[in-house]
């Protein structure tokens, strides 16, 4: 827990727990699996969600290292690498969804898709940014080329801008996890299930 909550290294937890970094390595690679699949009931599915419901969209990259043989890891928005989730917040800031990992150089609105919110929800009730223009999702408007948006428009925008804080600030709190807001270091092929079991504990925390 201190690796997922701190993002420590192993070094320095071998030191503070007086053992080794192999056997911290061994007990991290034993652990999160179980932490996995006992948690694994707390995360919500799409059909969990409520299709009279608000929920207010975001994608937020998760960074690891680049690795030569993921080029498909670097997001050109972030200028990293990583991976993408998608995250659905109610109006009050309520953490309601988290979409499974994806590349990092998938765009949002392939996500979204992907992740088959869009087909389980009226995309008239899901509220997000500009990046999501053309779901049918309720999205800022774009300033026309050579033209500026009227005045109703504008206040659109702002009022729109002001409603997406919420989830801003919902990806903030999922990232005190500090394993999914640094560098994760450990092979890629285990980043997927420490993205998981974190998502897990999370639901599990905010039940209590």
């Amino acid at each position: 827990m201190t690796y997922l909550r701190r993002n420590r290294a192993q070094a320095d937890l071998a030191e503070t727990f007086d053992t080794s970094q192999p056997t911290i390595s061994r007990a991290i690679s034993a652990v999160v699996p179980l932490l996995q699949s006992v948690t694994a009931d707390w995360v919500p599915a799409v059909e969990h969600l409520h299709d009279d419901v608000l929920y207010v969209i975001d994608g937020t990259l998760l960074p690891c290292w680049s690795w030569a043989a993921h080029p498909e890891l670097y997001s050109g928005k972030h200028h990293t690498t990583g991976l993408n989730v998608q995250v659905a917040a109610t109006l009050d800031g309520h953490l309601a969804w988290v979409s499974d990992p994806t590349p990092g150089a998938t765009h949002d609105t392939t996500a979204i898709r992907d992740s088959g919110l869009l087909e389980e929800l009226p995309p008239a009730n899901l509220i997000a940014d500009k990046g999501y223009v053309g779901t049918g999702m309720i999205t800022p408007i774009k300033h026309p080329p050579g033209r500026e948006l009227s005045q109703n428009r504008k206040n659109f925008n702002t009022e729109i801008n002001r409603i997406r804080y919420v989830v801003e600030r919902t990806i903030a709190h999922l990232k005190t996890w500090r394993i999914l807001h640094a560098d994760y270091r450990r092979p890629y092929a285990t980043f997927h299930q420490v993205i998981t079991t974190v998502i897990g504990l999370e639901f599990l925390r905010r039940s209590w």
